[in-house]
Formats: C-alpha cells, sequence, structure tokens
C-alpha cells in the first residue's frame, strides 16, 4: 500500500510535467544554454593560451556535475511547489498519505527529471565539444551521489522556508542555486575567490566535490580526502535540513498556516 501511495505521487508529478509545458524548462533548456554557454567561454579562453581541449573541459565537467544539484534541488522543490500553486495541500493534509511517502513519491520523479536533465546536457557537450563525461570514469559516482544529496537538502529547506512564510519564498529555489554556482568553486579553485568569501566556499560540501572533480579533469586520481570533506558535508546538512523542515512542518500545522495556501 506504502509503496502504491508514492507510485501514485510520482505519476501526479508526471502528469503535471505533461501537461504544462513550461516545467519543461528547467529540464531541457537550461541544461542545452549551460552546456553551449560554458563550453563555448571554454574553448574561446582555452585558445588564447592554446589550450582549448583542456579549458572547455573543465568548465563542462563542472556544469555538467552542477547540474546534478540543479535537477535535484528544483526537481523536489518544484514539486511542493505545485501543490502550493494549485492549492492542492489541504487535500493532501486530509489523506492516508504520510510525508515521508509524499517526500518519496517527488524524489522519485525527480530521479527521472534529473537523468533526462544530465542526459540532456551531456550530450549536448559530446556534440559540439566533443567532450564525453564518462571518460572521467567510475570515480564519478560518489560526487554524483554528495551533489545529489546536496541538492535535495536545499529542497528541504526551502520547502520548510515556504511552509513557514508563504509563497514568497518559492523565489529561493532558484536563489539559493544562484548562490552555489559561484561559491562552490565550480570553474575555478576557492583562491580565486575573495577573501572574506573563501571561509564560506570552504565549508560548502559543494566546493570539494567539485575540487575532486577539477582533479579528475586534470588527469589526476580522485583525492579521496576532499571527498570525504564533501561526503561529510553533505550528511551534516541533509541532517539539518530535515531537522529545519520538521520543525518548520510543526509550526505549520500548530499555527494553522494552511489558511495561506486554500
Amino acid at each position: 500500500m506504502r509503496a502504491q501511495r508514492v507510485r501514485a505521487v510520482a505519476r501526479r508529478q508526471v502528469y503535471v510535467l505533461k501537461r504544462a509545458p513550461q516545467r519543461w524548462f528547467d529540464v531541457i533548456v537550461w541544461p542545452v544554454v549551460d552546456a553551449i554557454l560554458f563550453g563555448a567561454i571554454g574553448v574561446y579562453f582555452g585558445r588564447q593560451h592554446g589550450v582549448a581541449a583542456t579549458s572547455a573541459a573543465f568548465l563542462l565537467a563542472g556544469i555538467v556535475l552542477f547540474h546534478v544539484v540543479f535537477q535535484a534541488e528544483i526537481g523536489l522543490a518544484t514539486g511542493f511547489l505545485e501543490e502550493t500553486w494549485s492549492r492542492n495541500l489541504l487535500n493532501l493534509m486530509v489523506t492516508p498519505l504520510t510525508e515521508l511517502e509524499y517526500g518519496a513519491g517527488v524524489a522519485l520523479f525527480g530521479m527521472a527529471r534529473l537523468a533526462i536533465g544530465l542526459t540532456v546536457v551531456s550530450v549536448v557537450a559530446f556534440a559540439l565539444f566533443a567532450f564525453n563525461v564518462t571518460t572521467l570514469g567510475v570515480a564519478l559516482l560518489p560526487l554524483v551521489a554528495i551533489l545529489l544529496v546536496v541538492g535535495w537538502s536545499v529542497a528541504l529547506i526551502v520547502i520548510g522556508l515556504i511552509l513557514r512564510v508563504g509563497q514568497g519564498a518559492e523565489i529561493l529555489t532558484w536563489g539559493f542555486i544562484a548562490f552555489l554556482l559561484p561559491l562552490s568553486g565550480i570553474f575555478y579553485p576557492v583562491s580565486a575567490l575573495p577573501g572574506a568569501i573563501q571561509p564560506i566556499s570552504q565549508a560548502l560540501p559543494t566546493t570539494h566535490a567539485f575540487a575532486a572533480a577539477h582533479a579528475l579533469v586534470e588527469g589526476h586520481a580522485l583525492p579521496w580526502g576532499q571527498v570525504a570533506l564533501a561526503a561529510v558535508g553533505a550528511v551534516v546538512l541533509a541532517v539539518l535540513s530535515v531537522w529545519f523542515l520538521t520543525r518548520m512542518l510543526a509550526t505549520f500545522r500548530r499555527r494553522g498556516f494552511i489558511s495561506r495556501h486554500v
């Protein structure tokens, strides 16, 4: 019965995506734009220094992995936002569906979105810039897992804020990602950031995950120290995000904030 409810949530999200073409923008359009933009930047600056292929690979590997965080976070957060936009939260609260089952269903749908988004950005990178992300090998798998956890954790924080302050917080679905993009050192080492910002960057698990990815692109072995720091940071962030969402959900129920969404 529980598995059926999880699948029902995922099917509903699929139906929403099929009926709302604009929702494909995050899944199709952004991956294409990002691959072309950063691939072209890498080629241009690489030609200035005679290392076009290396520069393009550096940027493209970063943007492909960044889309793990992006698609995971957007998929889960917008899945919940669909319930607020359609004023369906009250209906969910009076069904036997539990929060865990609902989250699992949306996450299941989010994995499908993630697969589509990563396929698109990888295919564009290969077709236009001859960059094959699979050449980095199975060492990418732990980095993908870490970034997936980070994306889901950020989404839980966004959902908690929406429950607490209302739909005005929905902009943070894309706002938090906009902060992670420059602070995580996706395309450059942390030392390139202003000194005052570097401690913040070092505290992010994404920073260490991308530092490990940079080493792979440069032909080095996977730096397990960086991977360990990223994994620990991702676990801490996941625990904090679950705690925060639980607190915000309790406040949501106690204070009757459901009236904001009906």
